[in-house]
């Protein structure tokens, strides 16, 4: 009996730890939701300060959040049913947007009205019962969790009267968000490359991580009764959906070729756009539904304002591009249950605009909306970190503007959804708020001939 015993606890033991070794599609239903800590105990009375700016990042509302609720339940589930080839994503985007209810089995999970747990988002104990990754590249939440009294986190001497504690370096490195923040479809195309760009970037290489910009450090206590820090790591995660974040991203100015013009006359205008801020291209993430757009004006003495349009390059796939009323999104039928349906306006702002984007592509080459039915990608003309670029805009004044100063502004926008898209899906229109990046303006002078 007593050898019985003994062999039972070991094969039980290793039962554990294979199963705390699963990451990634291999662990869904691995665990129950009461293995995983709520996010209100922890700040409740130890963590008040860390929960507070939780309450108020996307972390705690990527399952409730409006955009993904309406994108998960009326395009990807319905289109998950319907082909079998993306019938993982059903399952699969809680992985990340939902962990513990995709660890617990509970797919797809009640809507965020009927208030489940899968409304805690990406929780407190998600993050700090990680311990690894499995494979060499993290990727469609392969990391692996091993839920209990021992809480990771990026220091040696931490101390809790509640539960145990243990440093996990894996927590102060860009591997940990690119568990999530990397992502392939089931085409095998990578929808989500933000670790990779950083990767294949300057700061990689400069050992700057993702948390030294999405979670500065200060001075500040980690909990209530901890000892107070110069270097407590924010819990904020600023990021595309906060707009002090995006102000400021890219450096823009534009200036003439020539000082002076008569009306009827060409002008040429530089317009040079430089990625200070972000270590990873921009726009990243859901590249497929980020619009970042150059729009500039002229503007008369008297008031007169005129569009211009940006100087084609020439490169292949650039219609992708250059803002026009073309429709897009056509895949959106399987979904919705629209045979042939003809798509919506791809862009809905000013055409002639230039777009940094990666348009994805479905498996019939057509623009998709659905990261999870890309196949392929259009032209990747978006800003790399420190990356510059340069656009031209070739203007032939109109015989009748006014002589006199002429104002002539570029403006670097943002959002993050197109305006046709949210109307038509009924997202609420924050989500398609215009963000002004930046913007610079310069000055000629209209003369008589």
């Amino acid at each position: 009996m007593k050898y019985a015993a003994l062999l039972l606890f070991f094969l039980l033991t290793l039962t554990v730890q294979a199963q705390n070794q699963k990451g990634g599609d291999d662990a869904k239903g691995i665990f129950k939701y009461e293995n995983f800590q709520k996010p209100d105990e922890c700040g409740s009375s130890c963590h008040v300060d860390f929960y507070a700016q939780w309450k108020q990042m996307m972390m705690s509302k990527c399952y409730t959040h409006e955009w993904d609720e309406i994108e998960y339940f009326k395009l990807a589930v319905p289109h998950a049913e319907k082909d079998s080839k993306v019938a993982g994503v059903k399952a699969g985007c809680n992985g990340c947007h939902a962990p513990a209810s995709f660890m617990s089995g509970d797919v797809p999970p009640p809507k965020p009205n009927f208030n489940s747990r899968a409304n805690e988002s990406v929780s407190c104990d998600i993050c700090h019962t990680v311990t690894g990754i499995t494979g060499d590249t993290p990727f469609n939440f392969n990391f692996i969790s091993n839920p209990g009294n021992v809480k990771y986190g990026n220091r040696d001497d931490s101390e809790s009267p509640a539960h145990e504690t243990a440093k996990n370096p894996l927590l102060s490195k860009a591997e940990f968000c690119g568990a999530c923040h990397n992502e392939k479809s089931p085409y095998g195309a990578w929808v989500k490359a933000t670790h990779l760009e950083w990767k294949d970037g300057p700061y990689s290489k400069e050992g700057v991580q993702c948390q030294n910009c999405h979670m500065p450090r200060t001075p500040g206590v980690t909990s209530a009764m901890g000892t107070p820090r110069q270097d407590a790591a924010q819990h904020l995660f600023h990021g595309a959906h906060d707009p002090g974040k995006v102000r400021g991203t890219v450096e823009l100015r534009i200036h003439p070729e020539i000082q002076e013009v008569v009306p009827g006359e060409q002008a040429k205008f530089t317009v040079i756009l430089f990625n200070q801020k972000t270590g990873h291209k921009f726009p990243t993430g859901s590249a497929e539904e980020r619009m970042l757009w150059l729009h500039v004006t002229a503007t008369d003495s008297k008031g007169k304002t005129y569009h211009l349009k940006v100087d084609r390059k020439g490169f292949e796939g650039e219609d992708y591009t250059i803002a026009s009323n073309v429709l897009a999104y056509q895949d959106m039928g399987v979904p919705l249950g629209i045979p042939g349906f003809a798509g919506i306006q791809r862009d809905g702002i000013p055409e002639g605009d230039r777009i940094f984007r990666m348009p994805y592509l479905d498996s019939q080459g057509r623009m998709t909306i659905q990261q999870w039915n890309t196949a392929s990608f259009g032209p990747d003309y978006r800003l790399g970190p420190r990356e510059t670029k340069s656009e031209t805009f070739t203007w032939i004044l109109p015989d009748d503007v006014e002589l006199g100063a002429l104002t002539v502004k570029a403006v670097l926008n943002y959002q993050k959804l197109p305006t046709p898209v949210a109307e038509y899906l009924g997202v609420p229109k924050e989500e398609a708020e215009i963000i002004e990046v930046n913007f610079h303006q310069t000055y000629l002078t209209v003369v008589d001939d």
